[in-house]
C-alpha cells in the first residue's frame, strides 16, 4: 500500500492535459518523486519516446526507478537538482517539461526528515541528505537579522522579527534540538488565526535550506531554452512565492 500511495501524483489529469505527451516525444520531469507523473508520461511517449528525470531525494528516486522499470527502460534518472540538470549543454530539445515544486507528502509524513511541525524529528529539512546545510544550522547559528529576513521573505510571516528575536535569546541558553521544540516555541509567540502558528516559519526554513526559489528562478530560462516549437512547460506550484516567479 505504501508504494502504491507513493506513486499517486497530484493534479494528474490537468498535468497530462497541459503536457499532451505523444509517442516518440522526449520529456523531462524535474521532480520525479515516487514516479507517479513520470510513469504516466512514459506510458504515453512510447514507443520511441524517452524520459529524463531528476530528484534530489535518493529515497524517492529509488521508488521511482522501481516504478518506471516496470513500464520501460526508456528513461534516465539522476539524483540532482532540476535546475542544474537543465543547465547541461548536451541535452536535446525537449517536447515537454514538468516541474512539481515544493515538498512531497511523503517527506512531510516521515518525521526523521524534519519537514513537519506536527511530528517530532531532527531539525533537518534537507531534500538532498548529502548537502551540509540543515534547518538546525539556520535556527541555531544564523544572525538574528538574517534569520528574520528568511522567515519574512520565504514565509511571508509578519511576526518574523518577533520570532527571530525570541529564537536568538532562547538559543543562547539552549539550542533548538528538534522540530517539536521549535514548533512549540513559535506557537507561543504568534496568534492562532487559523493555520498552526509555526506553518510559515517551517516553510521559510525549508525553502532556505533547499534554495527552492533560487532553483526555480534559474530553471525557468534554462527550460525555455530547451523547448522547441510547440513544446510545453507545466509547473505545479503551491504558494504565492512560487506563483509570482512562474
Amino acid at each position: 500500500m505504501f508504494e502504491e500511495d507513493f506513486h499517486r501524483p497530484v493534479l494528474l489529469e490537468e498535468t497530462l492535459l497541459g503536457l499532451d505527451p505523444q509517442p516518440g516525444n522526449v520529456f523531462f520531469d524535474g521532480t520525479v518523486g515516487g514516479g507517479g507523473h513520470s510513469g504516466e508520461i512514459l506510458v504515453r511517449i512510447l514507443p520511441g519516446g524517452f524520459l529524463y528525470g531528476t530528484d534530489q531525494d535518493p529515497f524517492a528516486l529509488e521508488q521511482a526507478r522501481k516504478h518506471l522499470c516496470a513500464i520501460s527502460d526508456r528513461f534516465q534518472l539522476d539524483s540532482i537538482n532540476f535546475s542544474t540538470f537543465l543547465g547541461k549543454a548536451e541535452l536535446p530539445l525537449l517536447d515537454g517539461i514538468l516541474l512539481d515544486i515544493g515538498v512531497s507528502s511523503h517527506q512531510l509524513d516521515n518525521a526523521e526528515r524534519g519537514f513537519s511541525f506536527q511530528k517530532e524529528g531532527p531539525l533537518d529539512m534537507r531534500m538532498d541528505p548529502r548537502q551540509e546545510l540543515t534547518a538546525a544550522t539556520i535556527v541555531n547559528t544564523y544572525e538574528e537579522k538574517e534569520l528574520a529576513d528568511i522567515i519574512y521573505q520565504f514565509g511571508e510571516e509578519r511576526f518574523s522579527r518577533r520570532i527571530a528575536r525570541a529564537i536568538a535569546l532562547r538559543r543562547s541558553e539552549k539550542p533548538f534540538e528538534n522540530t517539536k521544540d521549535l514548533s512549540d516555541f513559535v506557537a507561543g509567540l504568534v496568534p492562532w488565526p487559523g493555520n498552526h502558528p509555526a506553518t510559515r516559519t517551517f516553510q521559510a526554513l525549508r525553502i532556505a535550506v533547499n534554495q527552492e526559489l533560487a532553483s526555480l528562478v534559474e530553471a525557468l530560462p534554462r527550460a525555455h531554452g530547451l523547448l522547441g516549437f510547440g513544446s510545453r512547460l507545466v509547473v505545479i506550484s503551491y504558494h504565492s512565492l512560487e506563483d509570482r516567479i512562474v
